[in-house]
C-alpha cells in the first residue's frame, strides 16, 4: 500500500509537472527561437515596423511589412511577416496599426537567417494587449 501511494504521488506531481508547461500557450520573443517548427502565440513589444512605402524593401517583390519584436531592425528578438498579397485583409496598414503596442501573434515559428519569425495570412493572428 505504501509503495502505491508513493507511486501515486510521484506520478502525480510529474503529471502536474506537464501539464504546466502544456499549459503556457505564450511565450516571449526572446524564446520563440526554442519553438521553432512549433505552432505557438507570441507576445510582446512591436519595437519597429518596415514596409516599402516607408523606403525598406522596396526590392522584395512580395511587398512585406516587417512587425519587430522587442527592438527595431536588426536587432529583433522576432519578426513578424505580412506580405504584400494579404496586407489588404487588415483594417489599417500593419505598420500603423500596429507600431509600438504590445500584441499577441500565433502561428508556425521558422527559423529566417538565424531570427524567429512568425508569416501571419489573416489579421486574426494578431491580438492587440
Amino acid at each position: 500500500m505504501k509503495k502505491t501511494l508513493g507511486f501515486s504521488v510521484l506520478l502525480t506531481m510529474v503529471f502536474g509537472f506537464v501539464s504546466l508547461a502544456w499549459a503556457k500557450e505564450t511565450t516571449t520573443p526572446e524564446e520563440a527561437g526554442k519553438f521553432i517548427g512549433l505552432q505557438k502565440t507570441v507576445c510582446g513589444l512591436v519595437a519597429g515596423a518596415n514596409h516599402p512605402s516607408l523606403g525598406y524593401s522596396e526590392d522584395l517583390t512580395e511587398q512585406p511589412t516587417f512587425l519587430n519584436f522587442s527592438r527595431p531592425f536588426p536587432n529583433q528578438a522576432l519578426t513578424v511577416t505580412i506580405l504584400g498579397v494579404d496586407r489588404g485583409k487588415f483594417e489599417q496598414p500593419p505598420e500603423t496599426l500596429y507600431s509600438g503596442k504590445e500584441i499577441c501573434v500565433t502561428g508556425m515559428i521558422q527559423n529566417n537567417r538565424g531570427i524567429p519569425e512568425i508569416i501571419v495570412k489573416e489579421p486574426g493572428q494578431i491580438k492587440i494587449k
